[in-house]
């Protein structure tokens, strides 16, 4: 999962792309790099390696500039390697690239630009982008219109963020890969995630797929490549701090994510009951209802049809979200699809709920990220108002998805309240788990486990979700 990040504006650019790239660490990573324009040059650093490391090689904050992208890389296309590393620079290296997503039709256009002389540096799909907007620019497109024509040439997934060494732009893509923009009084950002820029600014814009964005110190312009048009983008404030995207006191974040439990049960109990009542009657009004997810939210849906069976004797079919193409047929006006997941950005999700809408189903999601394209594209979405989760391994949003879906059994039951005190009293039990007796307790017990060659994770009924849930936890961590 790689990560990238943009600044331009009126400070220094190097320190904050720098910090961005620190931020962005817990995605995962094996090299990273920048781009800096200074003047009418690009001078990009990049290598194998954690970010600490290769900035003390080859030092990020020097040429000082006002515009700068940085990348992330988890090797998909190519080796780990230097070469492979991003950004990635067209031939006369005017144009540099950085991407996170899968470039399907990367081949095909590398075997096209092969033919028009361009030699290529690395085993990447990402490289064919800075080729394409060279080539377009040879043709006398400034640019923009250069970058424009280029992306809409793409297949696949992308977050994109392309400089000219002659520009003082920067070019920003979205389609199916995140993307956000930040908004300051000194400049603009554009991110993977929010806390590349969250020491810098409170005030993002969520981007949308196909959206095209023009960065300049002074102001952003979006234009929709699918609707071929300007679009207005809305300017939201988060509400949680920097500090809530660090690890503070904590040894590692899984750690800190999962003490937050304490009060995210409590926040996820704290839904308008408008919503709430408009989802349960969109509930009772369907004929048929899918809980869809992946990963640990499905197993979130999973363990909700247990609780609404048991508790609101509702039956719904849980389908893990990459399968749900086999169910399509079933879908009709009738049906009602819950949408289960922590970013809003998941593609199987996002590509099942597009199939339910085009067959008129109605959409309802349980997500965490407030103007994610799964908010955007539900009917209604309950909000788990759990914060950041910096850490890969899901903890505390998966107990809020249980928490939301307990809740709405409850209420479909006619027992909205008696659901609501239930969360409040999961306050003490969650707080006793957090303690420090009880995590000396399970320090003892990882230690009698380790060494051992098999864990096998069994429960039945609702606990069958949990060992399964249990299970992906010590393999994602181990």
């Amino acid at each position: 999962m790689c990560g990238i990040i943009g600044y331009i504006g009126e400070r220094e650019a190097n320190p904050i792309v720098l910090s961005g790239l620190k931020h962005l660490e817990y995605r995962g990573y094996d090299s990273c790099g920048v781009a800096l324009r200074d003047g009418n040059s690009l001078t990009v650093k990049k290598d194998v390696g954690k970010v600490d490391e290769v900035h003390s090689r080859l030092n990020f904050l020097e040429p000082a500039v006002n515009l700068a992208i940085g990348h992330t890389r988890w090797a998909t296309h190519g080796r780990v390697t230097q070469e492979n590393a991003h950004p990635h620079l067209s031939c006369d290296s005017s144009v540099a690239v950085v991407h996170n997503g899968i470039i399907e039709n990367y081949q095909e256009l590398k075997s096209w630009l092969k033919e028009k002389g361009h030699k290529f540096k690395s085993e990447t799909d990402t490289e064919v982008v800075s080729h394409l907007v060279e080539e377009e620019m040879k043709k006398g497109k400034d640019f923009v219109d250069a970058a424009r024509i280029a992306i809409k040439k793409l297949k696949g997934s992308y977050a994109l963020l392309l400089v000219h060494k002659n520009e003082e732009k920067i070019v920003a893509a979205r389609k199916g890969s995140p993307l956000v923009l930040g908004v300051a009084e000194h400049g603009y950002f554009a991110a993977s995630d929010i806390p590349a820029f969250l020491d810098y600014t409170k005030r993002v814009v969520y981007l949308h797929d196909y959206d095209f964005v023009v960065l300049t110190p002074k102001r952003f312009e979006v234009f929709n490549l699918l609707e071929n048009k300007l679009a207005k983008r809305k300017i939201d404030t988060i509400e949680w701090s920097a500090e809530k995207a660090k690890k503070g006191e904590f040894e590692h974040f899984m750690l800190k994510e999962i003490s937050e439990q304490v009060e995210t049960i409590q926040k996820a109990a704290l839904q308008d009951e408008n919503v709430v009542r408009k989802v349960v009657e969109e509930m009772r009004r369907a004929f048929g209802i899918f809980f869809i997810g992946c990963g640990s939210s499905y197993h979130a849906c999973l363990a909700g049809s247990y609780l609404f069976s048991k508790i609101a004797r509702q039956h719904v079919n849980v389908v893990l979200a990459s399968e749900f193409p086999n169910y399509e047929h079933f879908l009709t006006k009738k049906t009602l699809v819950v949408a289960v997941s922590q970013s809003g950005e998941t593609y199987d999700v996002l590509e099942a709920v597009r199939a339910a809408r085009r067959r008129g189903s109605k959409v309802i999601s349980i997500v965490n990220v407030m103007g994610s394209s799964l908010t955007r594209e539900s009917d209604a979405f309950l909000l788990m108002n759990a914060g950041p989760e910096i850490c890969v391994l899901s903890t505390k949003t998966y107990t809020s998805q249980l928490a939301l879906l307990d809740l709405l059994a409850h209420a479909l039951a006619g027992k909205y309240e008696e659901g609501r005190k239930r969360l409040k009293y999961l306050w003490n039990v969650i707080y006793n788990l957090t303690s420090a007796t009880t995590r000396e307790m399970i320090k003892r017990l990882a230690e009698n486990l380790k060494e051992k060659e098999h864990i096998f994770c069994i429960g039945r009924g609702l606990q069958y979700a949990t060992a399964l849930e249990a299970a992906l936890k010590i393999k994602e961590v181990s």
